[in-house]
Order: C-alpha cells, then structure tokens, then sequence
C-alpha cells in the first residue's frame, strides 16, 4: 500500500475498543473478499449471505465493484494501475468496516493476486477471508446476461477481464466455492459454515 504524502499524521484511537464493538454485536469483525471473473456469483453470493447473516442479527456491509465505481473510484478505468488504486481504496475501506466489528463483504473481480495481497498485507491475522468464486469463463460468458462477454470479444470493452485482461487465480484462499456448479443455497451455506467454525460469528 502507499505511503501518505505528508509525514506529519498520528494516529488517534479513541475510547471505544474494537473488542468493545464485537462483543457488543456478537460476531467477529472481518473482510470476506469475494474474487472471481465476471459472471461468476461474487456479488449475488455477497448478497445471499449478507441476508442470512442479517436475518440472525449480525452487521454486515456490502462493498461491490459497481457501486464503488459510481462514488468513490468514479475517477478510475480499467488500465492495471487504475486497478491496482482500486483495490487499495477498497481495501482501507474493507478495513475500516473490519475494525468496526463489521462483517463486510467485499465483491470485486481483484484480477491481480499482488493487489488482493496488498490488502492482506494491511489486515490484522485473520481479518481477511478470501474467498474464490469458481466458475469457468464458459460458465461465466452463458450467464452474462449484460451482454459484456459479447461486447469484449468484439473489441467494444477493452481491457475486460478474461478476455482482454488477465485474471490470475487466487493461490492461498481461506475458501474456494464452485459457483460454477453449486447452487445458491449450497454456495451460501458453505461460506456461512466457514465463519461459524472459525468464530467469527457468536452470540
């Protein structure tokens, strides 16, 4: 992650602890990062789970690439360092969520395993799930209902992702869910076990 360009900063904590807000909401504060090419459930399986967790009574925030796209990054394209910043913004969004005791779940196509990295990198031990929503770009391209995969191969979206523009699989993810082949249900369950038995969700 960069450097801040002025060296004149300090941090202020205040008098409410992180431990203070999990045990308030009774859950475990982390950032579960969805990754996988367009078209490939991140963003409906964030939002599934997002349901679950929310009808049992946990906090949860949803962070999805177009909507981020629209606000924060409205300035950024698709070229690699655009990319890249993308993802860095995402990531000291994701953890100011974590920190707050939140669950947040975070659905970008991250195609670069050095950016996904990136934000490990600034999260406590733990605090960053990664999460590998597998799907074959064949799969991916017979669900496009947008019509993008069409437009991609025909030159019109340049720098698209799995066509024009690498994706490079997850190496070290805490979880792979086969949405190619999975349904909803048994893809939502799948994730929703893992942080239950890795204590992320209490009370």
């Amino acid at each position: 992650m960069s450097e801040p360009k002025s060296k004149n900063l300090t941090w202020h904590e205040g008098q409410v602890s992180r431990q203070d807000r999990e045990k308030k909401l009774g859950q475990k504060g982390c950032t579960i990062w969805l990754t996988g090419l367009s078209g490939s459930g991140k963003s409906t399986l964030a939002v599934a789970a997002e349901k679950v967790l929310a009808d049992r009574g946990h906090q949860t925030y949803i962070l999805d690439g177009d909507n981020i796209r629209q606000g924060l990054n409205s300035n950024l394209g698709f070229s690699p360092e655009d990319r890249t910043e993308n993802i860095r913004r995402i990531g000291e969004v994701a953890k100011l969520f974590t920190d707050s005791g939140c669950v947040v779940f975070s659905s970008f196509i991250s195609p670069y395993r050095s950016d996904r990295d990136a934000v490990r990198e600034i999260m406590a031990e733990g605090d960053f799930i990664e999460v590998y929503a597998a799907a074959s770009l064949e799969k991916c391209e017979d669900r496009d209902v947008k019509g993008l995969y069409a437009k991609a191969r025909k030159g019109e979206i340049p720098e698209f992702t799995g066509i024009s523009a690498p994706y490079e699989e997850p190496e070290k993810a805490e979880l792979i869910v086969d949405t190619g082949s999975l349904t909803l249900d048994q893809s939502v369950a799948i994730l929703i076990e893992h942080l239950e038995k890795n204590g992320y969700l209490s009370g």
